[in-house]
């Protein structure tokens, strides 16, 4: 077994290989950018190496310089993780060159199946279901959109390199495919270094599933279940769960066996993951093959028991699998969230910055219940526009899908971050919606149920309630305390007279509050007559300060989000994100009487819409543009997104050049 090994990447996926190196007792090396020198994995390793500036291109993707740490160290092995350097067969040649040990597939596996276009070939070859698509290489814009016209739309426009929704563009149209073919292209080199795509037709309301495969270097190959990744938005996977609510045992075993024939068929020898788009009719094709670790490896981990790092390392050191496929046992269900750093109410933007705060959930196993969090971040430390937005995963397991699912929601509850925008909103919104919980999923559900955008609901129902009754606790929390502290009262238990209002949003709750400090509290719920429709008991250790408020609410285990802000608190629950003011009658009737501040006109200038780099522009002063044209293209976080005209009218001022780096709200043009 290998003393010591390097691992060739960054953030949450450096810190768990780290951990599973040490618990064999394998010391490991990080290596770091200048951005990530604070970085959490370079802290978890026992050793860490510099090799070069923030951008990826020009340090985790030198090869040279990740040898050149690995002989430095003494690392016998190198594990790249995923992204960077993960799928490059030139990689696993340098080091096997220098007598380094590559914690991956071999490399002809790699050439087989990294690269999207042989690997459909070598499917085809292999009799595994492929989708219909052009597999040579496309050398222009006018090319592809001949090749798309023959397809027939829709058409996906892939990376050959690419993974993880990099390099990835759906057209429906020959204007939609030329334009995706240039972003595509241009992804590609930026993430992968090699700007290759091919064209393959579009399944209409699909479903992606994957298979997890394991091998050996000793012809031994397994299959560990699948996953459901169809929850997607612009092609980057958002939930992931397994196993699949739509497979039976029946299809579970044909796709494992395809995935299965296709890693022996390269004489594949670690984990890898071969890739299905799915029907409703629970019809399968073979989509692409990663030969890595997959971002969603927990959710297969814990539905199996089985380490995928430790049989990685333990492969790549020579031994032989010690499962076999009959002691793979599927036992309950996992679900998985991706925690970014982007804003769900301004159509998912990134986010950089500071994490002020920055207060995961517990981790842990009680009664049959896991909640696990991978993540490469600590509170105070920075989240850089240079690569993946990716915060943290968020993992539960229970033993059924319906109680993993409520898990999650719980989780994501008391999954507080500040400093930064995140998805949690969307996230937590996502897990009580009807279509998902019924497992009635396709990778165009985020578009087709969010149409518009993520707009947080209005509270309602329960959750009103819920709400407005922790919002009544916390204000009667403030009150009684002040009048401890000023002996007001003698300290005895109050009860104001008067039910206060509850204004959560636009939506008024009247309120009567009884308990003493320590709780528990009754909350009775008016109407707006005074006459009581509810009561609510509730029960919480939260004080001032606490961002979350954890509690029982019906004998219920409930978490609330808990900001300050001016005369009240921004609470956050399941999905509905609100301010929350509590009112005395008279203070309501003034409140309403508040002027609203009106937004600035922007109507007349291009604003970036997150911090990143100015890529192209696309027009020039004195241009006239038409609402929907292209106006330019900001990269941040390793995607590129095109601004586009909201309005007819004219360039009459350009402030930013290609190669700029702008701030949110940063003015890149105005009009006439």
């Amino acid at each position: 077994m290998f003393k010591k090994i390097l691992i060739a990447n960054r953030g949450e996926i450096a810190c768990r290989v780290i951990k599973t190196a040490r618990r064999m007792g394998i010391a490991t090396v990080a290596v770091y950018s200048d951005a990530d020198v604070a970085a959490l994995h370079v802290e978890m390793a026992d050793e860490a190496v510099r090799i070069g500036p923030a951008p990826a291109s020009e340090s985790y993707l030198v090869i040279d310089r990740i040898i050149e740490a690995c002989k430095s160290t003494g690392a016998e092995a190198v594990h790249p993780g995923y992204g960077f350097l993960s799928e490059r067969e030139a990689f696993a040649e340098a080091l096997s060159k220098n007598g380094i040990v590559f914690i991956g597939p071999n490399t002809r596996a790699i050439a087989a199946m990294g690269d999207k276009i042989e690997s459909k070939k070598a499917a085809a070859a292999a009799n595994v279901s492929t989708v219909p698509g052009y597999l040579g290489e496309i050398g222009d814009a006018k090319t592809a959109v001949k090749i798309a016209k023959e397809i027939g739309y829709p058409v996906m426009i892939k990376a050959s390199a690419g993974g993880g929704g990099k390099g990835m563009r759906i057209a429906w149209n020959e204007a939609e495919c030329a334009e995706g073919y240039d972003l595509a292209r241009s992804e590609a080199k930026s993430s992968f270094g090699d700007d290759r795509v091919f064209i393959e037709k579009f399944i209409v309301n699909p479903r992606h599933i994957e298979i997890q495969v394991l091998g050996d270097k000793h012809a031994n190959v397994i299959h560990l279940g699948e996953r459901e990744c169809s929850i997607q938005r612009r092609n980057q996977k958002v939930i992931e769960e397994a196993p699949s609510p739509l497979l039976d045992e029946e299809t579970r075993a044909r796709m494992g066996a395809q995935a299965v024939a296709l890693a022996k068929a390269v004489d594949y020898d670690t984990a890898g993951t071969v890739e299905f788009v799915a029907g409703q009719d629970k019809s399968f094709y073979f989509l692409e093959m990663n030969t890595r670790l997959q971002v969603e490896h927990p959710v297969t981990e814990l539905i199996t028991g089985i380490d995928l790092v430790e049989q990685m390392i333990r492969v790549a050191a020579g031994e032989k699998l010690s499962l076999k496929q009959s002691d793979v046992k599927l036992n309950g269900w996992a679900v998985e969230s991706r925690i970014y750093a982007e804003d769900p109410f301004r159509n998912f933007l990134p986010s950089i910055g500071r994490l002020v705060k920055y207060r995961p959930p517990r981790e842990g196993s009680v009664d049959g219940l896991t909640v696990r969090n991978d993540t490469g971040v600590y509170e105070g430390g920075e989240i850089s526009m240079y690569y993946d937005p990716m915060i943290a995963k968020l993992v539960t397991h229970a033993p059924t899908r319906k109680s993993a699912i409520d898990l999650q929601s719980e989780a994501l509850d008391a999954f507080y971050i500040d400093g930064i925008q995140h998805n949690i909103p969307f996230l937590t919104a996502l897990m009580q919606h009807p279509r998902w919980q019924k497992g009635e999923l396709s990778t165009g559900f985020i578009a087709e149920e969010y149409p518009e955008g993520f707009v947080a609901p209005a509270p309602a129902g329960e959750e009103l309630k819920v709400l407005a009754a922790v919002a009544a606790s916390i204000d009667h929390i403030n009150n009684v305390r002040r009048r401890e502290i000023t002996h007001q009262m003698d300290g005895t238990p109050v009860r104001f007279a008067n039910a206060r209002i509850v204004a959560l949003g636009d939506v008024n709750q009247h309120c009567v509050v009884e308990g003493a400090l320590a709780g528990p509290f009754r909350v009775t719920l008016l109407d707006a007559e005074g006459h009581s429709v509810d009561e609510l008991e509730i029960a919480s250790k939260w004080w001032p300060g606490d961002v979350v408020w954890s509690g029982m609410v019906r004998n219920k285990d409930v978490s609330v989000q808990v900001r300050p802000i001016l005369n009240g608190y921004d609470l956050a629950y399941r999905g509905l994100h609100v301010p929350a003011r509590v009112y005395t009658a008279r203070e309501a009737q003034l409140a309403a009487l508040m002027p609203v501040k009106e937004a600035a006109d922007t109507s007349k200038l291009l604003l970036c819409p997150m911090p990143g780099l100015i890529k192209k522009v696309n027009v020039n002063v004195g241009d006239e543009i038409k609402a929907g044209d292209p106006l330019a293209v900001v990269e941040a976080m390793k995607m590129e997104n095109v601004l586009r005209a909201e309005r007819d009218g004219t360039v009459s001022r350009i402030n930013a050049a290609p190669g700029d780096t702008l701030a949110v709200d940063d003015v890149i043009m105005e009009f006439a």
